[in-house]
């Protein structure tokens, strides 16, 4: 289980790094089957979207061997969803992060970090 944080937090410092916004990072594991984390985060724009998503999958494909199960939505739709199996990442343009609410949709996981 160790490991799967440490791909977790990984996610969450790529997505720091190349400027991602808002990011969360909320345990599951009691409460969802499917998953152990989620890691959510915005962007200010389609390209932002695209790159952060692009980036985690470069990164953890060359650094760490992990190769997303299934990548899912478009910068254009301003959702775009990274499965990597025990981490689910979402990527949101701001208005559709704010329709959806993932954050109050899982609210019964715990949030490990959060960064403004």
């Amino acid at each position: 289980m160790e490991e799967i944080l440490t791909l977790a937090q990984k996610v969450v410092e790529i997505l720091e790094e190349k400027k991602g916004e808002d990011i969360i990072l909320l345990d599951l594991q009691e409460v969802a089957s499917f998953t152990d984390y989620f890691v959510i985060c915005s962007g200010p724009s389609e390209r932002t979207l695209k790159a952060l998503a692009s980036e985690v999958q470069k990164r953890l494909k060359q650094e760490d061997h992990r190769h997303a199960m299934s990548v899912e939505g478009d910068p254009e739709g301003g959702w775009i969803l990274v499965d990597f199996g025990d981490v689910i990442l979402h990527i949101f343009s701001p208005a559709v992060r704010s329709y959806y609410q993932l954050e109050d949709l899982w609210r019964e996981g715990q949030i490990l970090l959060r960064i403004q």
